[in-house]
């Protein structure tokens, strides 16, 4: 073979693995997950389809011409278009184990490489190598697995004695969202009647949950608190295994990762994993499937607390106090938070909130912009710690607000700025936009690219965020192409062709369109660097801008 093209297609294929090893990193080295996002990437547009179709020639090609994984090379490295080799928001981090999966990788392409030139097929193997380069680091996932959980198990072995060894109270929080701010709110209300250590920030896997351990916990702590989160079954079930928490929250279900388990019910019976090894279960009655789950849970056993913003009933309730509760809840089969996420938005920072523990009122006030259900859980858990309904009341006059979650300052100019970049559910958006909707703004925007890793309701949710953030907003400008048409299909009226038309090419990045029906304008932006930069030339001091959801850029 050519030794240029086969130096030629290694250079390339260095190129091209850079690119895909950040995917694989920024998706938690989910075994599929990068051909997944090269999928998204080669199809975005008429340029990096025209790439992949070259790419896909050469290899054909390959069989009959020896310099034709040239252009299978010369492909791979000018595309995906949009796709950068080092990350604008999220650049390649050479961690230990991204090390590893660079090694395992460059071995196995050493051992194929080697087996075409022994066999005479070099150049159909190269081509086909750098063709596939993204199910090539898939496939190294899948080989690396079996030695990372060996890994992992050492780590866990450890955290897992340390626990044993301080054996401090052991309460477990998931949701598909608001597992971070419960955490800050029960931390809150716990810290002064006892020692707690919480994992920080959103450490909610086993790695993290780990390294909380056995780096923070020290021997005087009574109370540990470990955020829980998901990819997929199984997952919370093992780390109940070594946590072994006697007090666990499931504080909400939603489209959150639909993506990935593919049903609401299916979310649930993960998320339920929690309850493993728990003497008390605290669940949000009012989401979706959990007045079910906390049934089940009751008829085997398990002491249930029902934590409410709608049941007067429930044992913990956070209930309008200027309104007549609804005592029959929403049910087992409602989809909370799916169907109608944006009807009726408003903001209820101002409006008092009875806040009762099995009937007994511990406080009357508003919540500013903590979310209600959130607060019940925390306070439900708080009140099983020991925590008196004094101190309680006197702590939620201080609940923290998590960054990037609704965080609203303003700037040097005196435009508002409300930081929700951290939120990429439904619910969350609708709050935000409800926040937005009632500042004494001048000029209200809204800056987003869309939730994602919805399933089959993304496109719906995307729309009903574009719909109502027009209707809220002055101006509203959608970040990238993930969600673009779904976003620009709900924000003008337009139907999901019109908008695939209206967004095709270049031109895309400054469009106007003035919807009848709404008030707003409607531009789509390359990235978020250039929202920022139209924001800071347009809005003035009395100004308010939302920052609803970021996307780290190995999204389109």
């Amino acid at each position: 073979m050519n030794q240029i093209v086969l130096w030629t297609s290694v250079a390339a294929g260095a190129i091209s693995a850079g690119r895909w090893l950040r995917v694989a990193q920024r998706e938690h080295y989910g075994i599929g997950r990068t051909s997944r996002f090269a999928r998204r990437w080669w199809l975005l547009d008429w340029a990096n389809r025209a790439c992949l179709i070259g790419a896909a020639a050469g290899v054909v090609l390959s069989g009959t011409y020896w310099w034709a994984p040239s252009i299978t090379a010369a492909a791979v490295v000018i595309g995906p278009q949009g796709l950068d080799l080092r990350g604008r928001t999220s650049p390649l981090a050479w961690t230990r184990r991204l090390a590893t999966l660079a090694a395992t990788l460059a071995l196995l392409w050493f051992v194929l490489v080697g087996a075409g030139l022994l066999a005479g097929l070099a150049g159909p193997v190269l081509a086909v190598l750098l063709f596939g380069m993204p199910l090539w680091v898939d496939v190294s996932l899948a080989l690396l697995a079996p030695f990372e959980a060996v890994l992992s198990r050492r780590w866990v072995h450890r955290a897992q004695q340390r626990l044993e060894r301080i054996d401090p109270v052991r309460v477990a929080i998931t949701g598909s969202y608001g597992k971070t701010t419960i955490k800050g709110y029960l931390r809150q209300l716990v810290e002064g009647t006892r020692s707690v250590v919480a994992t920080p920030a959103s450490f909610n896997n086993t790695a993290g949950v780990c390294r909380s351990v056995n780096e923070h916990l020290a021997l005087s702590t009574e109370v540990f608190i470990a955020e829980m989160g998901t990819f997929s079954p199984g997952e919370i079930a093992a780390m109940t295994r070594w946590v072994r928490p006697s007090v666990s929250i499931l504080a909400s279900i939603g489209p959150v990762h639909l993506e990935r388990f593919g049903s609401l019910d299916r979310i649930v019976a993960a998320k339920a994993e929690i309850f493993a090894t728990s003497r008390t279960a605290i669940l949000n009655i009012d989401a979706y499937g959990l007045r079910a789950e906390a049934d089940r849970l009751t008829a085997s056993g398990l002491r249930v607390i029902r934590c409410s913003t709608q049941d007067s009933s429930a044992d913990v309730t956070v209930l309008r106090a200027d309104e007549t509760p609804d005592a029959k809840g929403i049910g087992p089969g409602t989809d909370h938070g799916a169907e109608a996420s944006f009807e009726g938005i408003v903001d209820e920072a101002t409006a008092p909130r009875r806040i009762t523990v099995f009937g007994r009122e511990v406080d009357t006030r508003p919540l500013g912009h903590a979310a209600p259900g959130n607060v019940a859980c925390a306070v439900a858990a708080a009140s099983v710690l020991g925590v008196s309904d004094d101190d309680i009341a006197r702590r939620l006059a201080d609940l923290p607000t998590p960054e990037h979650r609704r965080t609203a300052a303003h700037s040097e100019g005196g435009v508002m700025v409300i930081d929700d970049t951290y939120n990429s559910n439904p619910a969350g958006a609708r709050a935000a936009l409800g926040m937005l909707a009632n500042t004494e703004a001048g000029r209200r925007v809204v800056v987003t690219p869309g939730m994602v890793e919805l399933g089959r309701s993304q496109a719906h949710e995307n729309r009903l965020l574009g719909e109502h953030a027009a209707r809220i907003a002055d101006d509203v400008l959608i970040v990238g192409r993930t969600n673009r048409t779904a976003l620009l299909a709900g924000a003008t009226g337009w139907d999901d062709a019109a908008a695939r038309r209206a967004t095709r090419g270049r031109g895309a990045r400054s469009l106007v369109h003035d919807r009848s029906d709404a008030r707003a304008t409607v531009r789509c932006v390359a990235d978020r660097e250039e929202a920022v930069r139209w924001v800071r030339a347009h809005l003035q001091s009395g100004d308010a801008v939302l920052y609803e959801n970021d996307l780290p850029d190995h999204y389109p």
